[in-house]
């Protein structure tokens, strides 16, 4: 089973997909899966600290900053990701998943471990908070790219949707955890201290979590794509060994699945362009459509979220952790309680119905809005139930990006759909923050819940067209590598019979 030369070509005959595919799950994957799901457990904590301790640090006891100073703060943190993104993609492409989950997460630690390091309000002080928030961000940004390639290259075929659901949406885990400790941080300590430590729940989780990565084997399916065919067959042989260890047997393997590979050259954004939107367009349309969407939803409402509580409803300030606690967990359950759908009843029916039910629910919630009939409980009971929907459906965009591409370009592919719809979804906040405005046109923000709607119905109609029905299938088989044998020569004029057509 072992990848050998064929000598009749410069390519290599492999099983690695197949034997990969055909694992029992066992504790080696609920292992990886934790060490790097953490990823947006860290990303939801950092945003929901960061938000949580704004007030605070406007304050003359910490560092006085002005409103304004204090939200440039999320904007400078969301532009490291991308830019984190993109940079930690490509060499995740180029390096290796396992050299980059360990690279990201380690500067995402110094770099939120240094925000708690700004010691005063002056200038340079000022400028070392921002420069400390972009590095975060970088790290956040990278882990997005190198982890969701990691996963879907290591998890079998059966259970990837459910597996990268699940991991996506535990996002709100973090959100969670970061309103729960800021809350009793800020309460119950000193503001000056407290803050600090708020940023620092992030870093110890995270260090806990690199010991825990040291471990974890590279993709062996990156591995044999780079002509490293004798470190691939070690890491497969060593996560086959630990699931033998564990008592399960291993089924065998379909030497009718083997795949011949040549080594990989590297390919740069603008190579990744061409194999985007001239080989795959349809997919590149689908991609875009589900991040921009659930990337301008999402930010529009959970990021003026305590502004309409507050606005609307007469919310205190210091309640609306509570209702915070219930949005994140209303999103939590949602890819937990029918994440398996997306592997069974299919992606385009779970992913366009998820994207078109919560359209059509925040429409009904904004008519409800608009008619005065919500109050701060039943608004929020309502947004719990529109993102139990959006959340899955959120998830399952990241996933798709992450499978229907191929393997030399998914970390790369994954961190440009990415920043596209972080580019997008940061106008959610300001046109929702001036739709908002004192509260006094709730016409204004009705108009806006149903632009959201309207998206999010947008979102879910392209997945119903284009959506790539990609449940139990290999990797290579939604995507043919761009280094398999026969791949190499071809040319657009030979249109659906390229392996490159959608």
């Amino acid at each position: 089973m072992a990848a050998t030369p064929d000598p009749a070509s410069t390519g290599v005959r492999t099983l690695i997909p197949a034997r990969i595919d055909r694992l029992p799950w066992s504790p080696f994957h609920t292992r990886m899966v934790v060490a790097l799901g953490v990823a947006w457990i860290l990303d939801g904590l950092e945003i929901t600290v960061a938000s949580a301790v704004a007030d605070t640090l406007t304050k003359p006891e910490t560092l006085h900053m002005s409103s304004a100073a204090v939200g440039l703060l999320a904007t400078i943190y969301l532009a490291g990701e991308v830019v984190g993104a993109l940079f930690f993609g490509s060499l995740s492409d180029k390096l290796g998943r396992r050299n980059l989950f360990m690279l990201t997460l380690a500067v995402y630690l110094v770099g939120s471990g240094l925000t708690a390091l700004t010691l005063g309000n002056g200038a340079g002080w000022v400028i070392f908070l921002y420069a400390t928030r972009f590095v975060a961000g970088m790290g956040i940004g990278g882990e997005y790219a190198a982890i969701n390639s990691a996963i879907d290259e290591l998890i079998p075929a059966r259970y990837r949707g459910r597996v990268d659901i699940a991991v996506n949406g535990t996002y709100w885990a973090g959100a969670v955890l970061g309103t729960v400790g800021t809350y009793i941080l800020l309460n119950r300590m000193d503001l000056s201290l407290g803050w600090r430590l708020g940023f620092l729940i992030g870093p110890v989780l995270g260090l806990v979590i690199l010991l825990v990565r040291r471990h974890l084997p590279e993709s062996p399916r990156w591995q044999i794509m780079h002509g490293k065919a004798d470190a691939a067959e070690e890491s497969i042989a060593q996560i086959e060994q630990e699931v033998e260890h564990t008592g399960r047997s291993l089924p065998p393997v379909d030497e009718k699945k083997a795949i011949e590979v040549t080594p990989a050259e590297r390919i740069g954004y603008v190579a990744l362009a061409r194999v985007l939107f001239r080989d795959y367009p349809s997919r590149a349309v689908l991609g875009a459509s589900l991040m921009i969407s659930q990337s301008f939803l999402y930010n529009a409402i959970f990021f003026t979220y305590t502004l309409v509580l507050g606005k609307f409803y007469g919310v205190s300030s210091a309640a609306t952790p509570i209702y915070l606690i219930a949005f994140a967990v209303g999103n939590l359950v949602g890819p937990f309680t029918i994440g398996h759908l997306f592997d069974t009843l299919g992606r385009r029916k779970m992913i366009s119905g998820t994207y078109v039910v919560s359209g059509v629910l925040l429409a009904v919630t904004a008519v409800l809005f608009y008619a005065g009939a919500l109050n701060a409980i039943t608004q929020t009971i309502a947004w719990c139930v529109i993102f139990f929907f959006a959340s899955a459906g959120a998830s399952a965009g990241y996933l798709t990006v992450s499978e229907i591409f191929p393997l030399e370009v998914r970390a790369k592919a994954i961190a440009v759909f990415f920043a596209i719809a972080q580019c997008f979804g940061a106008l959610g906040p300001v046109i929702y923050g001036a739709l908002i405005g004192t509260g006094e046109h709730p016409v204004r923000l009705f108009i806006g819940y149903l632009l959201g709607a309207a998206v999010m119905i947008a979102g879910g109609l392209v997945a119903r067209f284009l959506a790539v029905d990609a449940e139990g299938k290999s990797l290579e088989d939604i995507a043919q590598p761009l280094a398999a044998a026969g791949r190499r020569g071809r040319t657009r004029a030979e249109g659906a019979s390229s392996p490159f057509s959608t």
